[in-house]
């Protein structure tokens, strides 16, 4: 007989398997590891349920409020320059301010400006 035997001591086949014994111990471990864990914090990359937004919403409306101040700035200086025969001066002045009011838009949303309550009236006497 050697260790790989799947039958008992006595030969006969009945009593415990290596696999059996194997299993026991292999969810006692488990049991074990259960308790002393320590309880699991919500992973921060899922926020469902929880009225956040993703980081991949956060990524996209920064970039539409980006684009769409070059946008703005960019079509108000075509614009001008059509109505007022200014050809290149009135699309480079209004495209740098369209980039400028971007980045304030970007800069803006993300938090890095504290936010202003205009909801709030002015302070009383």
């Amino acid at each position: 007989m050697n260790g790989n035997d799947p039958r008992g001591k006595d030969g006969t086949g009945e009593g415990s398997s290596p696999d059996d014994d194997l299993s026991a111990r292999l969810k006692r471990l488990e049991m074990q590891i259960d308790r002393k864990r320590p309880a699991a914090s919500p992973d921060p990359s899922s926020r469902q349920g929880s009225g956040q937004p993703s980081s991949l919403g956060i990524a996209m409306r920064l970039s539409t409020e980006f684009v769409a101040g070059v946008l703005a700035g960019g079509l108000l200086g075509w614009g001008c320059d059509r109505l007022l025969g200014t050809k290149p001066w009135g699309l480079i002045v209004l495209l740098v301010l369209g980039f400028a009011a971007g980045i304030y838009n970007v800069m803006r949303v993300s938090g890095f400006f504290p936010s202003v309550d205009t909801k709030k009236g002015p302070p009383g006497p």
